[in-house]
């Protein structure tokens, strides 16, 4: 897939303007460039915004193996912050194991010189159609 918007509409993540770089296979790539109102009285990156963007690449990564699921329902989730988020931040998800419903990914986010900022475990249900009718 290329770069840009997600393959399905997710107001929130539009709104905080994180971009889809790579999608498929299980992995994918995205890209947040903060802005002001994305930052905590320390002038870093605030937490919600990096869970955020952790929930999306993990999510997205589980969703990527399966083209006819309509989404993700996050079910459990977990992040630690190891750095202070500052500038671009890269984040990469990676889906790890497959069940019969569920999906466990993991992944991390990263500033643009590599520095590790927090890394993620969790699981995901894909959601499909006729689940929602």
């Amino acid at each position: 897939m290329s770069a840009g918007t997600f393959d399905i509409l997710i107001p929130f993540v539009e709104h905080l303007g994180i971009r889809l770089l790579e999608k498929g296979g299980g992995r994918v790539l995205i890209r947040l460039d903060p802005l002001p109102e994305h930052l905590n009285s320390w002038q870093g990156v605030h937490g919600g915004v990096l869970m955020t963007m952790l929930d999306v690449a993990l999510s997205s990564a589980s969703r990527s193996l399966d083209a006819a699921c309509i989404g993700a329902t996050t079910v459990e989730l977990k992040v630690n912050f190891l750095g202070r988020a500052m500038g671009s931040i890269f984040g990469e998800g990676r889906a790890q194991r497959t069940g019969r419903s569920l999906i466990f990914s993991e992944g991390e986010l990263k500033d643009e010189a590599g520095l590790l900022l927090a890394k993620a475990s969790g699981t995901f249900k894909l959601v499909y159609p006729s689940q929602t009718e």
